[in-house]
């Protein structure tokens, strides 16, 4: 598991870096225009943190280096991103990092306890819900879609698949909603008709994140 957390967040990292500027137009529509540039300077930060982290001590099991990991990129997101984005995603990590360290029966199991726990970290930091045009039109129907896929016996591959469609097709339902939290809710009726970066970005991740697990 670890192996596959650090080479989804290389990946993601990589992903990112290349629609920082697509992310940061979709933020200038309706937010401070800031979002795809801050989110490259975080994950860059996570890769720098990658590469200086120590290999795990002696008797460390997978799922504690696992859920460790991801604790230092939600604690890397924190201290780098700026705007709402960064306690938001490192909320995310942190909850996701709680969730994992759990006993699950399977890889595909942890996988939906922490997407689970994100979603319902940012939920709960930000006050949101589902409709609002935020990164939880993303989230929580890809929780909601890796959940089913899990329950009907998908393994890791299919759960992570079944997030990303989800979350792909909740960003693009983001166009025609009114945005009624952050700094998009300014604008009223006029967020209308723009994605939300958010979503768009949540999205992004859970893409690289089911491409990872497919090569795996």
């Amino acid at each position: 598991m670890l192996d596959g957390l650090t080479a989804w967040l290389r990946a993601a990292a990589a992903r990112i870096h290349d629609e920082a500027k697509a992310l940061t137009v979709l933020d200038q529509q309706i937010g401070d225009g800031d979002h795809g540039i801050n989110m490259d300077r975080g994950f860059a930060a996570i890769v720098a943190m990658l590469d200086a982290r120590e290999a795990p001590a002696d008797g460390t099991t997978d799922t504690a280096a696992s859920a460790d990991l991801l604790r230092q990129a939600g604690k890397t997101l924190i201290s780098t991103v700026g705007g709402a984005s960064g306690p938001l995603y490192g909320t995310a990590f942190l909850r996701g990092a709680a969730a994992l360290a759990g006993e699950h029966p399977s890889p595909a199991a942890a996988f939906v306890a922490g997407l689970e726990a994100a979603a319902g970290g940012i939920a709960g930091l930000g006050k949101a819900a589902e409709g609002e045009k935020t990164m939880l039109d993303a989230l929580f129907p890809a929780a909601r879609a890796a959940r089913a896929a899990l329950d009907g016996g998908g393994d890791l591959k299919a759960v992570t698949a079944a997030a990303r469609d989800a979350a792909a097709e909740g960003a693009k339902a983001t166009i025609p909603l009114l945005a009624t939290k952050g700094r998009a809710s300014y604008l009223g009726e006029r967020s209308i008709g723009h994605q939300d970066p958010g979503a768009t970005s949540s999205a992004l991740l859970l893409e690289t994140l089911a491409a990872t697990a497919a090569e795996s």
